[in-house]
């Protein structure tokens, strides 16, 4: 009898998947998909090459589903996914498709549940306690950190400068890793990474995440039986053991050093005043914000320390390094930077925090340049339930979302004929008038946005102002509008020249 019950209960199982699956195939027969397509894997065979040629085929995909009202239907493998480019459905997505896909286990199996990738139910808790470390008045008090670290990055550059072309990357990266989101303000330690290039945490870091994009977009690295036993997988756990000892360490030295603190304090009021604190590393408001010592473990803190770092690091440094690329190749916009006023820059003192509200003109660079060459080329969620976007498509229920950034970046329906022009001035208050929210969304949008935003603008702005006070961006010039630029895809999208540049020094007399 208990068999028969079994043998019911799992044919009844293959009937509801069977039926479910037949529901999201005539849904998703219902929209176009591209031509590329083969029964069986779908477009897997597109996303066979290295990092550059997967990037490339999103591309090619993006403006296909520009040419299709803004959606298109893939399937990888027995998975289906939409590329999305349309701004009104992307805001509905991304307002109500709050699950991240299942293809995130690959980059969870190296950081956990940190808050931009983790499950919901565990997303929702921590993200009340991440907003009030990323309030502006405790992130203001970083920037004396980026000044520092950006005159730091130029004396590092002053290496290269007037000796041909050189790779910025390595020095960028360095520079976000000791500034932006790592250890002097989120966990409280100089790595000194600048004067350390070859430091393990940060070639660990870059190894990883082009392992993890590898796994997504390559069918045959998927499934954990079959990647345990590859070459790649030995690899993949010793960055991940050099990450999560470096990270550990200082954690449980953080835990300490408080332990210490309020053992030789007075009785006091512990109530967490914000204001208090907010000269504190965000390791340290972590750990308050989260209870203290009941608040979140070991492992917590430490997925969310390395959240921090991987979205922060690569995200800023490839910022700087595609505008300063685009600088490069168009000379008249870099004398336009000019503009900013030169008080700014009368003598060799440090940026201050009041000094970046005064740079309207790189700002508006910085924006232009975030909006070609976005860090986060595309964000993949998971539809739960068959949701009807404003557009009237379908998506069925057991898909994926791809929202293509760099698709809706660059569709003329919202930005014009000229979407793929570098200008700058399309960010002037009386030109920059879109209808869609989400037509312009470099740091994403709705709920689960990057909430540090305000954080990497900063950054960004004062290393950029920093290096362009000193050294004039050489490269070839572009001679159409419209900047090429190779590009690959590591998680982030990253230059594939490693943002290959030459530096000349400024005369003195010419301060920006």
């Amino acid at each position: 009898m208990f068999v028969w019950l079994l043998l019911l209960v799992f044919v009844l199982w293959m009937f509801t998947a069977w039926a479910r699956r037949r529901h999201m195939v005539k849904l998703a027969a219902a929209l176009p998909g591209p031509r590329e397509e083969l029964p069986g894997i779908g477009l897997a065979h597109k996303f066979i090459g290295d990092t550059e040629a997967i990037m490339h085929q999103l591309q090619h995909f993006s403006y296909e589903c520009m040419e299709n009202d803004g959606v298109l239907r893939g399937w990888l493998g027995n998975t289906l996914f939409f590329v999305v480019v349309n701004p009104g459905d992307l805001e509905m997505v991304l307002k109500t498709c709050l699950e991240k896909d299942d293809l995130h286990r690959f980059i969870r199996t190296v950081i956990g549940n940190g808050g931009i990738f983790a499950p919901v139910s565990i997303w929702r808790r921590r993200r009340k306690i991440l907003v009030p470390a990323f309030s502006p008045k405790v992130v203001e008090n970083f920037v004396h950190v980026f000044a520092e670290q950006s005159d730091k990055l130029v004396k590092q550059l002053s290496r290269c400068s007037g000796k041909g072309k050189f790779q910025a990357w390595p020095f960028l990266s360095t520079y976000t890793l000791d500034s932006v989101c790592v250890f002097e303000t989120a966990i409280g330690v100089k790595i000194n990474a600048q004067e350390n290039p070859d430091s393990p945490f940060l070639r660990a870091m870059c190894d990883i995440l082009n392992m993890i994009c590898k796994r997504i977009f390559h069918l045959w690295l998927q499934p954990d039986w079959l990647f345990k036993i590859l070459p790649m997988y030995k690899k993949h756990q010793e960055c991940i053991h050099t990450m999560h000892n470096f990270t550990d360490r200082v954690i449980e030295s953080k835990r300490e050093e408080l332990k210490r603190e309020k053992e030789s304090k007075p009785e006091v009021d512990h109530e967490f005043d914000l204001g208090a604190y907010k000269k504190q590393t965000f390791l340290d408001l972590l750990i308050h914000l989260s209870g203290g010592e009941r608040g979140y473990s070991n492992v917590e803190l430490r997925e969310e320390v390395l959240t921090l770092t991987i979205a922060g690091t690569d995200t800023s440094a490839v910022a700087i390094g595609f505008t300063l690329q685009l600088l490069g190749k168009y000379p008249e916009i870099w004398e336009n930077i000019q503009s900013i006023p030169r008080v700014i820059f009368e003598d060799d003192r440090m940026l201050v925090k009041e000094d970046l509200m005064k740079l309207k003109y790189l700002e508006r660079v910085v924006k232009e340049s975030l909006r070609l060459f976005p860090p986060v080329p595309l964000i993949i969620r998971k539809v739960l339930e068959d949701i009807t976007l404003p557009s009237g498509r379908i998506l069925p229920a057991g898909s994926g979302v791809a929202c293509s950034i760099w698709g809706v970046h660059r569709d003329p329906r919202y930005w014009g004929p000229d979407a793929e022009r570098f200008d700058p001035d399309r960010f002037l208050p009386e030109r920059f008038n879109l209808e869609h929210a989400c037509s312009y969304m470099p740091f994403s949008n709705g709920p689960r946005n990057c909430i540090g935003y305000q954080y990497a603008l900063m950054s960004i702005k004062t290393a950029l102002s920093t290096i362009l006070r000193k050294y004039r961006v050489i490269m070839d010039t572009e001679e159409s509008p419209y900047p090429y630029i190779r590009v690959k895809i590591d998680i982030m999208m990253k230059a594939v020249d490693g943002y290959e540049l030459r530096l000349e020094r400024r005369e003195r007399d010419h301060h920006i």
